[in-house]
């Protein structure tokens, strides 16, 4: 009976310091993010099993300029309302509104840190996972090591799969003035 008492002992003050542990964690993620402003980055994007590469450009709020890499030379730009995709290869631009886009958890900085704060946490050796229901289900994931923000996985409205991967260039830089112009309509 007295090693089941031990036992028990040592098994809630494992537990109290993973929860503390899962906490800070947090608290460092939301203190990084809260000094974020923008970031350069190349990624890595999965739809369906089809996968795109490319880099991005990131102003916190809402704005976001992705050049693609592949053959019809595709760039997205958000410019908080607006979402406008050109095939410069084509000469095409496309216009969907931003209020259904899974990019909105990623572009407000206030919802990324509700995702964070909010979001059921798991470790492993090298990525913190940050699991959040609301509408839906967004997975996002942070480099254990740095915590940088590292990608998501969602299901967007259409019930694709997507997986987002990225690569951090550089943090906090300015960009120019016109750098998220939506292109005007043909």
């Amino acid at each position: 009976m007295l090693v089941n008492v031990k036992f028990y002992k040592i098994f809630i003050i494992f537990i109290l310091l993973s929860v503390n542990l899962s906490a800070d964690e947090k608290d460092q993620i939301v203190a990084q993010l809260k000094n974020l402003n923008s970031l350069e980055f190349t990624f890595d994007q999965v739809v369906n099993d089809k996968t795109e590469k490319g880099s991005c450009l990131l102003e916190f709020p809402g704005k976001l300029k992705c050049d693609y890499f592949d053959d019809k030379k595709k760039e997205l730009i958000i410019n908080k309302k607006r979402l406008a995709i050109t095939q410069k290869r084509y000469n095409k631009t496309y216009y969907y509104p931003i209020s259904k886009s899974p990019f909105l958890n990623i572009l407000y900085k206030d919802k990324l840190l509700e995702i964070v704060k909010s979001g059921k946490l798991e470790l492993s050796d090298q990525i913190i996972k940050l699991i959040y229901f609301d509408e839906n289900e967004i997975t996002v994931f942070f480099e254990k090591k740095t915590l940088d923000l590292k990608g998501w996985q969602i299901i967007d409205q259409y019930n694709n799969n997507i997986s987002f991967s990225l690569n951090i260039v550089a943090k906090n830089d300015v960009f120019k003035k016109g750098t998220f112009k939506i292109p005007e309509m043909n």
